[in-house]
């Protein structure tokens, strides 16, 4: 209702100004009139002649002049006049006067002649005034308007003073409606974030022993991981004020803002002290100082100035626990990172299978599970998957059973959400033809090689089924966790990748292989390289020839040189080139000999579209024996 009478007082706006203006040009105007005893305004056809000046003065010489009605102050007269030319009948003609003159009054009295002189008609006092006023009140009126208008936009001109306020959130004692009970497959980053909580209840506990309170805690890990759910944990455990806000809020373009920003929270925690201060994705504000080019005195780096001398400068935050979240801990101030600011960092790492299957059972509590659905062969399916992940992909497979009109949740849209998150969504299944064969022929190679090689992951299921960009897919599960990854794995991993080539060279020919395998030599180039480079696996000896896997930030990688020589980069070359020559040609020779099991195999898919790894390797046990894939971990000494 407020913003309807808004609009109306902005529409009624110009209106009422044109209005005015019209009222004071009428209000200039003397009111004319035709009657003696009337002082109304003449209509236009009350005279249908007009006489001139001199003649009306040669009419008053010749005494046919019958009377003068004059109006407009002696500008204007309406003269009823004995015309000859008409029969000496009377006219009503308007004649235009030079003014009231005193010299025609005393003609027009000599002559006898009936005259009156209407007075001009003027608006009442108060009503003068109130016009003289009504356009200054519904100007500033409007600008008035405007202002409020502005001051409720983010942002607006009005809030100019409010630049240097901050945006936390604040609340006495946050209700998230998450506990620590909530939060799974993090056990180690929980149990420090517990003795924060335990800081705060029960501080005597630690101060006894002379303990001090953490300043703060700085979550890192990629994304997914729970960082955000930790914070969330700790505000509806902790029972204390609570802030929370991005990094991104301290930084706007004006100069000064973010420092403000920093200033007004930190005087609002000290208020409410012991408090909890979350700022989530603190690598917006708190980048490596010096690292711009051209400068480094920017308004971003002011304000992380401002932040650490807030943290533990010359007074001190006693009471306030800082807690943050970055998954780019590598491009953040040593100042921010050292001890006295944030004195605990917590590494949040995607779960193990333990971690996994805790994960699935807070996420499976609300949603209908089949009682032969096991979510331990979920965990075990998952590898790499964050908590994020896991959340997402119950929430796909629910959707799917909605969607098949099921009562619960089965293996079934288990499988099919887990290929649809990692792999996209399910294609039109290809028509019988050439390009199926051929697809058919690259997966199984795939999957031969993948079976046959005793280091591979084991095969899950091959298909033709197109998802995303691939027209077939050949899935591999790995049968444990993989912390550490041998050479021979990831040699078996490289003549996995190769087996659809190796299928097609063998099969179709050198000349007609296709741009199937572009993805596949991708991988096969970063393996061998990470091979030769990083991990020393190669004729070059244990030497890492490369950096870190780090992403690159700008400001400090940019012109950083190559500390390899020009030989060694050859050597790599020659060594990459030479690694992956040798796992091709074993490649090509096992396809080869498996001629008749892969010619069989893919009939089977062909005619299928699906082959399950149960299946595949039954299958190829026909022609070969499969090797046993149980590994033996060595025991370091």
């Amino acid at each position: 209702m407020n913003q309807r009478w808004r609009l109306l007082v902005l529409w009624m706006l110009p209106i009422g100004m044109a209005l005015l203006l019209g009222w004071q040009v009428l209000g200039s105007n003397e009111i004319r009139t035709t009657n003696t005893s009337s002082t109304s305004v003449p209509p236009a056809n009350a005279a249908v002649a007009r006489m001139s000046y001199g003649r009306f003065l040669d009419y008053i010489e010749a005494g046919r002049v019958t009377s003068v009605d004059i109006y407009e102050g002696g500008r204007n007269a309406v003269v009823e006049a004995i015309d000859p030319e008409l029969d000496n009948r009377v006219q009503r003609v308007r004649v235009d006067l030079p003014g009231l003159a005193p010299e025609l009054i005393n003609t027009l009295k000599e002559e006898g002649i009936s005259f009156d002189i209407h007075p001009v008609r003027t608006a009442p006092p108060g009503l003068g005034i109130l016009g003289n006023l009504l356009f200054p009140l519904l100007l500033i009126g409007g600008l008035i308007l405007l202002a409020r208008r502005s001051n409720s936009m983010p942002g607006g001109p009005g809030q100019a003073m409010q630049f240097g306020k901050t945006k936390a959130r604040f609340a006495m004692e946050a209700e998230t409606g998450v506990k620590f009970d909530d939060v799974a497959g993090v056990n180690e980053a929980k149990q420090d974030l517990q003795e924060v909580v335990t800081f705060l209840k029960q501080p005597e506990r630690f101060t006894s022993v002379g303990a001090q309170i953490p300043k703060g805690v700085l979550l890192i890990g990629p994304p997914g991981t729970g960082k955000t759910l930790l914070a969330k944990a700790i505000a509806g455990e902790a029972g204390v004020p609570f802030f929370s806000l991005s990094g991104s809020e301290f930084v706007e373009m004006f100069v000064g803002v973010g420092a403000s920003r920093v200033r007004d929270l930190f005087k609002r925690a000290k208020e409410n002290s012991p408090c909890l201060i979350f700022i989530d994705e603190i690598d917006a504000v708190g980048r490596q100082r010096g690292a711009g080019i051209g400068g480094g005195n920017d308004e971003r780096e002011q304000t992380l100035n401002q932040l650490l001398t807030e943290m533990d400068g010359f007074e001190g935050n006693s009471g306030i626990i800082i807690i943050a979240a970055t998954n780019r801990p590598d491009v953040l101030d040593s100042a921010l990172m050292r001890p006295g600011r944030f004195d605990r960092q917590v590494s949040v790492d995607p779960p193990d299978i333990k971690g996994r299957l805790s994960i699935l059972e807070v996420h499976a509590r609300n949603k209908k599970i089949s009682n032969d659905l096991s979510l331990e062969n979920i965990a075990r399916r998952t590898p790499g998957f964050t908590g994020a992940d896991l959340a997402n992909l119950l929430n796909e497979a629910a959707i799917l059973t909605a969607r098949r009109r099921k009562d619960s949740i089965s293996i079934t849209e288990i499988d099919d959400a887990v290929d649809r998150i990692i792999a996209g969504m399910e294609g039109q299944p290809l028509t019988d033809g050439r390009s199926k064969r051929l697809i058919a022929y690259h997966e199984v190679g795939h999957a031969l090689i993948g079976t046959l090689v005793k280091d591979h992951d084991p095969v899950q299921k091959v298909t033709l089924i197109p998802r995303g960009q691939a027209k077939g897919l050949t899935w591999f599960s790995p049968d444990d966790e993989q912390m550490l990854v041998s050479r021979a794995q990831l040699k078996a991993r490289i003549m996995g990748a190769l087996g659809g080539r190796a299928a097609e060279d063998v099969v179709f020919g050198r000349a007609e292989v296709t741009t199937g395998a572009g993805g596949d030599i991708q991988q096969v180039a970063a393996m061998a390289k990470q091979m030769v480079t990083r991990f020393g696996m190669s004729d070059l000896g244990p030497l890492s020839l490369e950096g870190d896997s780090q992403e690159v930030f700008l400001g400090r990688d940019l012109m950083t040189r190559s500390d390899i020589s020009d030989a060694i980069a050859r050597q790599i070359d020659e060594q990459i080139r030479e690694m992956v020559k040798i796992c091709y040609k074993e490649t090509l020779s096992i396809v080869r000999k498996q001629r008749e099991a892969l010619d069989e195999l893919v009939e089977i898919l062909v005619e299928k579209e699906t082959i399950d790894g149960e299946e595949f390797r039954e299958v190829l046990s026909n022609y070969t024996v499969i090797p046993n894939k149980e590994r033996t971990i060595p025991i370091l000494n």
